[in-house]
């Protein structure tokens, strides 16, 4: 075949958002109830084609988590995923999709719009367990936004954003529990936060209990980069009796 009678692949392109918090303690995702062939009524990542050749991806990204889940989040730092395009990911044809990851606090309840069905948050377990069962490669690009997110745990003071202006210890342990996804030792985790310097630094009060000495209170320190890193342990407490 000569350079003449070559003709490009049609490739389409598309963005899908993992979009990550905490809700009642719990690591929860946004998923859309898909109102259109294909997959439709399944769950899914919100997320679509590029209305335009010219159209930013970013800005695409933001467009489809505003027009899918009627969620106005500009301020919103979405940071790219990664790349899906195997073949026969999408039964319309070749569509290549760059996914975008965001994990924030406190984000409000979605409401559904455009080609979605629906819009929640659904509990991460039951995504990784498989016991939800999603559309495309979903569950693929889930299951690596959510390693991303436990490695952004490990290496920055990100876990401080989930808890209060002044939280204990504890506060900060749920916070990792919840993210990992495994239960932690108290007294390593103190000893571990202890030991990485300004990552949170005393409020100079007390939390009053019930029984026991008041809990000690906290605020996010200044260092944004952990050194040492939060590494996860590669085993739960209960895993070590």
């Amino acid at each position: 075949m000569t350079q003449d009678q070559w003709v490009p692949p049609v490739v389409l392109l598309a963005v899908d958002l993992v979009i990550l918090t905490l809700r009642q303690s719990h690591l929860h995702v946004l998923l859309v109830e898909r109102g259109i062939e294909p997959y439709r009524g399944a769950l899914a990542l919100p997320g679509g084609f590029l209305q335009h050749a010219e159209e930013d991806i970013t800005v695409a990204a933001h467009r489809e988590l505003s027009e899918e889940a009627d969620l106005d989040l500009e301020t919103l730092s979405l940071e790219q995923l990664g790349v899906y395009g195997d073949p026969g990911r999408d039964p319309r044809g070749r569509v290549v999709s760059v996914a975008y990851l965001a994990i924030a606090p406190r984000l409000p309840e979605p409401t559904a719009g455009t080609d979605a069905a629906a819009a929640g948050w659904q509990p991460i377990e039951r995504v990784l367990s498989g016991d939800l069962t999603l559309a495309f490669d979903h569950q693929r690009i889930i299951t690596d936004g959510v390693e991303r997110a436990r490695v952004k745990l490990e290496r920055s003071s990100l876990a401080t954003a989930f808890c209060g202006p002044t939280f204990t210890i504890t506060d900060l342990q749920d916070v990792y529990e919840a993210v990992w996804g495994i239960p932690l030792d108290p007294r390593n985790f103190y000893r571990k936060v202890q030991k990485t310097e300004g990552f949170i630094v005393p409020a100079g009060t007390a939390r009053k209990a019930t029984t026991g000495r008041p809990a000690r209170l906290f605020r996010a320190g200044p260092c944004t980069v952990l050194y040492p890193p939060m590494v996860r342990p590669t085993e739960s407490p209960s895993e070590k009796e």
